[in-house]
This record gives structure tokens, C-alpha cells and sequence, in this order.
């Protein structure tokens, strides 16, 4: 049950829906369903009055509600497989800016955790910071090499709002869980505990530090994308300093077209850059949208923002350029198996099926003009059919279809013509060769030589010991397999079995044979020799326990 702090939070949250027209939304808590007759006793449900669309509504509510609420409806709006489509689109709007924490908490924060003054850190600090959200605030400064950077810190004691809010949380989602099967069907308990942990990760300024270098270290050398350096002497948990850029934002268009820049190719850039990092580097920027993308003067993405990254598995990778490469192809039926052999829906769905209801998703989109066809929306309905069929959500493939999604709304916003499509295919295509047959071959031998090259001066040694204990009889080739294991077992049991099903008839025949020989005259107990009864009771005692085995 919950305390009375978290009381009185849920009765301020419920005020904040009535206030947005979201009263249904209040009376459908088991709580508060006895009274759902104050539904029609409330003045505002008296008349009719014209209400904003729901979705509009429940965003509205959740910036009311708190930073907290409004980065939860943030991740919440990445779950598009769970979730209608007029929510998770509204949700996607919701803004993350919060009135900045004081200066004097900033800098003794900071000084806390560097274990030294501003001063000795930074030949300038900005009092003012340059933005402020709801789990840390930035600051610009520069180093006494001269070098322009950006200090970002944690706001104070955020961690103890985040873990109050969080548990209210929980509370929700379990009595959801427990009495409206809608909600069941939503999850939300699963929900909330991605939110928990994404929420904690970006709360550790470290590892988006670590995430920033891995990804600067990724592009190195690359002409599409510029990833500002981190500078670790100044970098703690709780605070991150890092290279400041400069750029134009990238949802800019008009300023971007007074710089001369080459959207198009700025476009199809953002594709490459998207797809290189899923299937080439297996390491992605998750949290792409327009706010954390720039462009330098080289025409160049500058990337900030790296709380939360994503990775899939080799077999996700795989599977995933194959189900891509399978539409292209309009190859339903190969889409429906690679969906099995994943696992991701169960083995036991029908192939033909999912075929058939891949068909009627994908059909109608193919016939349309190819830049026409939004490849994200693609995979959302995709998602939502395969739901359908019990499809198993990961959670790398929804945020991986929120980056999708993002980068491809980006890349038609710089140019409408865009053509995902076509600019996605080559690459997938020259992936997959890589993959498989001769060069994905002599990829893999590349990565080996290391281990060949360790093992080859032991090679000579191995091979004499192989061939003289060959030559003097000792060798023995060992097979273990757990099929060979289970029969060699049986084959134990069975001849167990036969063997005291032949002791037990054979101590019974006997048995019989004393019974019947005539004039012998040993000790007798009801009616029949002593040892017959012994032989007897043994046989029946050796039959019993060759049944058994």
C-alpha cells in the first residue's frame, strides 16, 4: 500500500486528469469505480463542450504532471507496439525543458565531485546554463587551454524524486495490471520497469561518456558525422565534460538553405549513417530526434545527447537485414519464416498464416510510389500485426524502429523526395555478401590469424603426440553427444531389464521344479516346500523390478 506522500500524489494526479478532460481516466481506477456515478454529477459533463483529441489531452496532462511524467511519456511513446497511433505520435511531441536548478547548486555540485574548485578546473564558467531538462542541466565553460566545453550535471537530489515517482509508478501499473485486461494487454508493469531502467542509466554520467567515445571512436575517420570529444579528467557520475560544438539544428531548414547546404545529401546521409551504425559498428545512437542533431559547416551531422544507445545480437543483425532485404522482395513467405526461426514469434505459429497476414499489411503500401512508402510506419504495422501472433517484444527492436523512425521523419524533412528504400538497399545488400560466402570467409579468417598464429608452435608437438600414441595403440577418439548419451543410457536399462527378467523366470521355473519332484520331503509351509516359496517370492521380486526399470 501506499504511504500518505504517495496518497496525496495520486489525488494530485487525478486532479491533473479531471483538469484535462481525461475524468474517464480517473473513475476507470478500481479505486474510485464505485463512485463513477459522479461522472454525470460533475458541472463540466453537464453540457457538451468541445475537447481537444485525447492524445493531445494525455500529453498536456503528463507536462502538467512533471519532468518526470513527461520524460516517462518520452520512453512511453517509443513502445509504438503497444501503444494506438494518435497516443504515441502526441507523445512523441512532448518537450523536455524544465526552469533551470541555481547557479550556486550547479557549481558546488560540480566542485563536489571533481574534488576541486571551479576555478581550478575552468578559466571560465557560464552561470546561465545553455539548456536545462529534467535529468541534468548544461553548462558552457573553458578550459585553461583555451579549449570551449560544455559541463553537464545532474540536477541535486533527482534520484530520490526519480526513485518516489517510479514506485507511484509501480503502484499504477500493478492495479492496472490487476483490474482492466486492457491494461494487461499493454504491459504496464514492463513499461514502467524499461522507463526505471533507462531513466537510471541516463542518471550515470559516466557511461554516457563511455557511449560518446565508443561512437566518436566508431567515426573516426568518416566525412558524415562528428562526434565531440570527452575530456575524462573532468568526468564523474554525476557530472560530464565534453568538446562544445557549433551547428545549425538540423530541423532548421530555412538556415540550413541560407548555408548552402546539400540536403539532399544531408538526407542520404542520415540513412547511411543510421545504417551503419546497426549492421556495421552493431552500436546506434537511440535517441536521434532533431533536438540532439546539428550540422557543421562541413555539412556534417554533429551528434550530442548519448544517454541511450542500443545493440543488437549477431542473430538480431542477421535476421534483421534478411527480413529487410525479404521486403524488398515482397518475399512474404521468407518474412514469415525468418519471424519463426528467431523465435521472436512462437514455433508453433503457422507459416502460411503470417504470411497472409504479412500480405495484407505489406500489399496495399507496395503499390504506391516507392518514396511514397514510410519504411517506419512499415515496421510499425508489422509489429502490431505480429502482436497478433504473440510476437515476443524486444526491446532492442523498439528502439531500433524509434531510431528508424526518427531518422527517416529527419531525412523527409530535408528532402521530401527521399527514397529509403533505394538509399537503404545497396547497403543492406553489400552487408548481407559480407555475411556470407567468399568474402564473409575470408573475413572470418582474418579475425582468426591471431588465434592460428598462438596455436601453430604447438601444432608439431600435437601432431607427433597424436601419431605415437596411434602407433603404440593408445589412441582413443572420445564422441560426446547427448543423443548418443541418452541411448547408450537405454541400452544400459534394457540390459538390466533382460537380465533380471531372466533371473526372476528362471528363480520361478526352479521354483516350480522342486514343488513337482516327487518323494522329496524337506521342510513345508502351507502345503509346499520352504525353498519354493523363497525362489519363488526372489523371481517375482527380480520380474517387479524389471517391469519398473
Amino acid at each position: 500500500m501506499p504511504g500518505f506522500r504517495q496518497l496525496w500524489r495520486i489525488f494530485t494526479i487525478q486532479l491533473v486528469l479531471i483538469r484535462y478532460g481525461l475524468d474517464e481516466v480517473v473513475f476507470a481506477i478500481h479505486l474510485f469505480r464505485p463512485f463513477r456515478f459522479l461522472l454525470y454529477l460533475l458541472p463540466w459533463n453537464w453540457f457538451h463542450r468541445k475537447r481537444d483529441p485525447r492524445a493531445v489531452r494525455i500529453r498536456q496532462a503528463l507536462e502538467a504532471l512533471g519532468p518526470i511524467y513527461v520524460k516517462f511519456g518520452q520512453i512511453l511513446s517509443t513502445r509504438r507496439d503497444l501503444l494506438p497511433d494518435d497516443i504515441a505520435v502526441e507523445l512523441a511531441r512532448l518537450q523536455d525543458r524544465v526552469p533551470p536548478f541555481p547557479s550556486t547548486q550547479a557549481r558546488a555540485l560540480i566542485e563536489s565531485a571533481l574534488g576541486q574548485s571551479i576555478a581550478t578546473s575552468f578559466a571560465r564558467f557560464e552561470d546561465t546554463p545553455l539548456a536545462s531538462a529534467s535529468i541534468a542541466q548544461v553548462h558552457s565553460a573553458t578550459l585553461h587551454d583555451g579549449r570551449e566545453v560544455v559541463v553537464k550535471v545532474v540536477r541535486p537530489g533527482i534520484e530520490r524524486t526519480i526513485a518516489n515517482d517510479v514506485s507511484l509508478l509501480y503502484y499504477m501499473a500493478r492495479l492496472a495490471s490487476r483490474y482492466s485486461r486492457e491494461a494487461r494487454r499493454l504491459r504496464p508493469v514492463e513499461v514502467v520497469h524499461e522507463f526505471e531502467t533507462t531513466i537510471m542509466d541516463e542518471l550515470d554520467l559516466l557511461r554516457e561518456a563511455a557511449n560518446a567515445s565508443q561512437l566518436r571512436r566508431n567515426f573516426s575517420d568518416s566525412e558524415m558525422l562528428y562526434v565531440p570529444e570527452v575530456y575524462w579528467p573532468l568526468c564523474r557520475r554525476n557530472v560530464m565534460v565534453m568538446e562544445r560544438i557549433s551547428g545549425i539544428p538540423v530541423s532548421d531548414i530555412e538556415a540550413l538553405r541560407r548555408a548552402d547546404v546539400d540536403l539532399q545529401l544531408l538526407s542520404e546521409r542520415g540513412v547511411e549513417i543510421f545504417f551503419t551504425q546497426v549492421f556495421k559498428h552493431n552500436f546506434f545512437h537511440a535517441d536521434m530526434h532533431p533536438g540532439n542533431i546539428f550540422v557543421g559547416r562541413d555539412n556534417r551531422y554533429l551528434a550530442v545527447d548519448f544517454g541511450i544507445m542500443g545493440t543488437l545480437s549477431p542473430e538480431d543483425q542477421r535476421y534483421l537485414a534478411e527480413n529487410f532485404l525479404a521486403f524488398f522482395r515482397r518475399d512474404y513467405h521468407r518474412v514469415a519464416e525468418l519471424h519463426v526461426e528467431s523465435e521472436w514469434v512462437p514455433r508453433t505459429t503457422r507459416v502460411d498464416e503470417f504470411e497472409a497476414a504479412i500480405r495484407t499489411v505489406c500489399e496495399p503500401i507496395f503499390e504506391r510510389p516507392l518514396k511514397d512508402i514510410s519504411f517506419g510506419q512499415l515496421l510499425l504495422r508489422l509489429f502490431q500485426t505480429a502482436r497478433r501472433f504473440d510476437m515476443t517484444v524486444q526491446p532492442q527492436l523498439v528502439l531500433l524502429q524509434k531510431t528508424l523512425l526518427n531518422i527517416e521523419g529527419l531525412g523527409r524533412q530535408l528532402n521530401p523526395d527521399l527514397d529509403l528504400w533505394r538509399t537503404a538497399k545497396p547497403f543492406l545488400e553489400r552487408w548481407m555478401s559480407e555475411q556470407v560466402g567468399a568474402r564473409a570467409f575470408v573475413g572470418n579468417l582474418k579475425q582468426s590469424i591471431p588465434q592460428w598464429t598462438e596455436a601453430l608452435p604447438e601444432l608439431p608437438m600435437l601432431i607427433h603426440r597424436t601419431l605415437n600414441q596411434a602407433t603404440n595403440g593408445h589412441l582413443t577418439v572420445q564422441w560426446r553427444s547427448e543423443e548418443i548419451t541418452k541411448l547408450r543410457h537405454e541400452l544400459r536399462r534394457a540390459n538390466r531389464r533382460n537380465a533380471m527378467a531372466i533371473t526372476g523366470t528362471g528363480l520361478i521355473v526352479s521354483a516350480a521344479l522342486i514343488y513337482g519332484l516327487d518323494g522329496y520331503a524337506p521342510a513345508m509351509v502351507g502345503g509346499a516346500p520352504l525353498l519354493t516359496w523363497v525362489l519363488g517370492i526372489a523371481g517375482l521380486g527380480f520380474l517387479v523390478s524389471a517391469w519398473g526399470e
